[in-house]
């Protein structure tokens, strides 16, 4: 337990202090010319590789090299090797893009075209010209597929449950997947939102925990969240709803300061939606890695 969480902590600071290193490393191109090899050799419309189970024919060689190493490095040097090695695996799943640096560009946008790409690389439809309810669910939507859904089967599984997630998003997601048939996409898609499902309802529950709990627990529930259907609306309602609660008592602290209500907003600054998201996104990491602490200083005594 505490080398994932020595693991974790530099996946996030490298990624942010060495960017250029995380651009270099995350080329995740290299799925997708495994799966258009596969898909040469699985020539035809038929056949195992082109219904729903092709995306395990796929994941399963990568996958099973991954869980090897793991195993075989896990207490060679005192468990030295095993920890570099997951690093090097969380590392490369995390991302591809630095969350902080897109939200970044959108607010710094120096005009419509650059803004309108930055929404674009952050996720959001750029059709909806900055709408803070797309712009908020943007951010949460990422924060689940480049963070939070690679930590926790990092956490569950280690290095082979890290990768497992990063290849799945991006067969279901990505251009990596246009080499798979319909049927395969398909699959990939099922296989996604069933993974990223555990991940959503955690994130929703340490939303409550660092925002208003009555807020987010009330969205959450009308959002379906309490269901087992395989959707995410849940968190995306959950964000919306913890973000507006913040912003209100922000205004309210403005107001109580002298501002006029008329001004309160203005003093907020420029798209404080997408601003108080990413907060929110910060401190629900921050209090994962919290417990994560908090299991491995509890070894620790036991």
């Amino acid at each position: 337990m505490a080398a994932t969480l020595i693991a974790v902590i530099f996946a996030l600071a490298l990624g942010h202090l060495v960017p250029g290193l995380a651009g270099a490393v995350r080329r995740h191109d290299l799925h997708a010319r495994w799966l258009h090899w596969l898909a040469g050799i699985f020539p035809g419309p038929g056949g195992l590789f082109h219904g729903r189970a092709g995306i395990l024919i796929a994941l399963l060689p990568p996958l099973l090299v991954v869980a090897l190493l793991q195993y075989a490095l896990h207490s060679p040097l005192f468990g030295v090797l095993g920890l570099l090695f997951g690093l090097a695996v969380l590392f490369f799943s995390w991302g591809p893009r630095d969350l902080d640096a897109d939200v970044g560009a959108v607010i710094d946008a120096e005009n419509a075209d650059a803004r309108r790409d930055a929404i674009a690389r952050l996720g959001a439809d750029p059709a909806r010209g900055g709408e803070g309810a797309s712009m908020i669910e943007a951010v949460f939507a990422s924060a689940l597929r480049r963070w939070f859904g690679v930590l926790f089967w990092f956490l569950l599984l280690g290095a082979s449950g890290a990768l497992l997630y990063r290849l799945v998003a991006l067969s279901a997601h990505e251009d990596a997947g246009d080499a798979l048939s319909p049927a395969a996409r398909d699959g990939a898609k099922r296989l996604h939102a069933l993974l990223d499902w555990p991940v959503a309802q955690a994130m929703s529950l340490a939303l409550a925990l660092v925002g208003n709990f009555d807020t987010v627990l009330s969205a959450w529930r009308d959002a379906g969240g309490a269901s087992l259907r395989l959707d995410n609306a849940f968190l995306a309602a959950a964000g919306r709803a913890s973000v507006r609660s913040e912003i209100a008592e922000e205004t309210s602290e403005l107001i109580e300061e002298g501002v006029a209500p008329g001004n309160a907003w203005v003093q907020l600054g420029e798209l404080p939606e997408l601003r108080d998201a990413m907060s929110l996104v910060w401190r629900v990491l921050l209090l994962w890695l919290a417990i994560l602490a908090l299991f491995v200083v509890a070894g620790w005594v036991s």
